[in-house]
């Protein structure tokens, strides 16, 4: 099944929301498997990004729908990366 890679960055509401509930960071992955996709791996993360997530889709449309359904509630902001394990990438370019 596809691999994506998602890049989060809280907004100042989510970091509210991750203070006052640490426990919403698992409910938020429990909604992601009801989209349709599953939360392999997740790390906060320090920097530029405050979680990296890799994610297992079906397809690009089913992470697409994850994506805007948890940016439309305004406590995050999502950069999506599909990704490829290394023998992927080395058997196209071959």
């Amino acid at each position: 099944m596809p691999i994506y890679i998602l890049l989060s960055r809280l907004s100042q509401q989510g970091v509210q929301t991750i203070q006052s509930n640490p426990d919403r960071l698992q409910a938020v992955n429990r909604d992601v498997e009801e989209l349709g996709a599953k939360v392999l791996h997740q790390w906060a993360t320090l920097g530029e990004f405050d979680f990296v997530n890799v994610v297992e889709a079906p397809d690009t449309a089913t992470i697409a729908k994850v994506s805007v359904a948890l940016g439309a509630r305004g406590s995050t902001r999502i950069q999506t990366l599909p990704a490829l394990s290394i023998d992927e990438f080395v058997s196209t370019i071959e």
